[in-house]
């Protein structure tokens, strides 16, 4: 299960977090600094997994921003890290070359493409069109 999903930049700012486990807000920064400190401290030659607490950390970095994703240590490591790409993907193609001020500017159409792909902390979809068809199809209603 997913406990939190984190977008930051390099310099620590968290452009967005999505949490499916309840936290006290002073809790919730701490744990963006920490979750920070720790992915942008780490040598790239090592993994994009680390043991956390009682949990895992998976993350990713595209161009300056790392996508983390907070999950149980048993759950599987390399699903979650193209869990990770699916989403990129589909935030790509879902704006056009998707950079740091889509999220920014766009953030309720970035919740709404992390709500189609994800439920109540569980994977709900992989499929990249069937998402992009959803988005599409909410769009047209606004």
């Amino acid at each position: 299960m997913i406990r939190f999903i984190l977008l930051q930049n390099r310099s620590g700012k968290t452009r967005l977090s999505k949490w499916y486990t309840a936290y006290e807000e002073d809790e919730r920064e701490k744990i963006k600094q920490e979750v920070h400190r720790m992915i942008t401290t780490r040598e790239s030659k090592y993994t994009n997994f680390i043991e956390w607490r009682k949990y895992k950390i998976v993350y990713r970095r595209y161009a300056g921003l790392y996508f983390s994703f907070c999950i149980d240590l048993n759950d599987n490591d390399l699903a979650y890290l193209e869990n990770i790409h699916l989403l990129v993907e589909v935030l790509d193609h879902y704006f056009g070359n998707v950079c740091e001020l889509d999220l920014v500017f766009n953030f309720h159409k970035v919740y709404m493409a992390i709500d189609e792909l994800f439920l109540a902390g569980e994977v709900q979809e992989t499929s990249k069109p069937v998402v992009l068809q959803r988005l599409s199809a909410i769009e047209a209603q606004e």
